[in-house]
């Protein structure tokens, strides 16, 4: 289900405005009687890059598909309040049972790059893509898509990926066919497709919203069609932050995100997925020196934690995800309540046909990466 259809079928999805009244001390406490009045019933996974606010009460922290599969193991609880983004929640719905419900405790935590590919544009990229190198492609998409991107990749042969997992899934992909188009995050389906051994020259960027095929070389010669879409938070780290990071802390090492740009990857001393970044960090020697690029609230989250090491932002003047951080304690206890009172408000459901397909995506990448 869309946002669209979701706020047409449902007309509770705005925060009463008492909740915005009400202190940090009185919320906590009452979250923290709402989830010891239901027990193993709720579950709350909380995204790594969710505010500390929320992170809080977490039953499990972690990135989008491990806290996925973490709901679905976790078979006794029935109300499963998502405390990430829109396609996150999805992705829980689609793993989950009947009998449990997925909630996002606000219907406007969105994810930008996710957006950036609806299904609409991808169903005409996908027939101008087959007239000009005909069934010689098949689809890869990031986790950090919609439900919808994700089924369309499973009717077509595809598969999702990880940024912890998108080395093998892309060389996987090449066994199959000659091409691929890797969606949403052009940034991440470039440093993993360079990784792997294609050349630059050889990539084309498919940009939906003037429909066409950027690329300047023979059509034969394309091995790799990146969709033209970011990560808003991930694009902002600059070959500039890392120029000022050697001028002004000469010994320290530099880690990033996958989803930043090429140039950045490409100065940067190491990058990895989220799950990467965390355990270098916790290997690192006390006393060694990180400037990171990755969002806000866990690098800030990472200082807390490792105070015998100097961590910084790659970019000072980062902020954290924005869709992400309207994930808040008075959205988290309205769910909460809501649940209690035997509400349906801002419950995530993908349809079966859809969740189907999807599934297939998923459990392709599953045996193999």
């Amino acid at each position: 289900m869309s946002i669209l259809q979701y706020f047409e079928e449902n007309k509770s999805g705005t925060l009463p405005e008492h909740y915005r009244q009400l202190i940090r001390e009185q919320m906590e406490a009452r979250i923290r009687e709402i989830k010891e009045q239901l027990g193993e019933k709720l579950f709350i996974p909380g995204h790594h890059y969710q505010k500390d606010e929320v992170i809080q009460f977490a039953d499990a922290t972690g990135d989008s598909l491990q806290l996925a599969q973490l709901c679905a193991a976790n078979e006794k609880a029935e109300h499963i309040v998502f405390c990430g983004v829109h396609f996150m929640a999805e992705t829980a719905d689609i793993l989950t049972n009947d009998r449990q419900k997925v909630y996002l405790p606000d219907m406007r935590a969105g994810c930008s790059m996710a957006d950036m590919a609806d299904i609409f544009q991808t169903d005409r990229a996908w027939d101008a893509l087959m007239e000009m190198f005909d069934e010689t492609i098949v689809p890869l998409t990031y986790v950090n898509s919609t439900a919808a991107i994700k089924a369309f990749v499973g009717i077509n042969g595809g598969a999702t990926v990880t940024s912890s997992n998108a080395h093998a899934m892309v060389k996987w992909a090449f066994t199959q066919k000659e091409r691929i188009l890797f969606l949403p995050d052009q940034h991440l389906g470039r440093n993993t497709a360079f990784d792997i051994g294609i050349p630059l020259e050889q990539m084309a960027v498919w940009d939906p919203i003037q429909d066409k095929l950027v690329y300047e070389g023979a059509l034969e010669d394309v091995k790799v069609i990146l969709w033209k879409g970011h990560c808003s938070v991930h694009e902002n780290f600059t070959v500039k932050n890392i120029v000022d990071i050697r001028q002004q802390h000469p010994d320290m090492q530099i880690i990033v995100h996958p989803e930043c740009s090429r140039e950045v990857v490409a100065l940067a001393d190491d990058n990895g997925s989220t799950k990467y970044i965390i355990d270098t960090i916790e290997k690192a020697p006390s006393g060694s020196k990180w400037a990171i690029g990755t969002e806000m609230n866990l690098v800030n989250r990472l200082i807390q934690h490792h105070p015998d090491k100097q961590i910084i932002s790659l970019n000072p003047s980062m902020c954290p995800c924005l869709t992400m951080n309207r994930i808040d304690l008075p959205h988290l206890l309205w769910s909460l309540e809501s649940i209690v009172n035997g509400e349906k408000v801002n419950v995530i459901t993908v349809d079966e046909d859809t969740t189907k397909e999807a599934i297939n995506a998923l459990e392709r990448m599953l045996l193999r990466a």
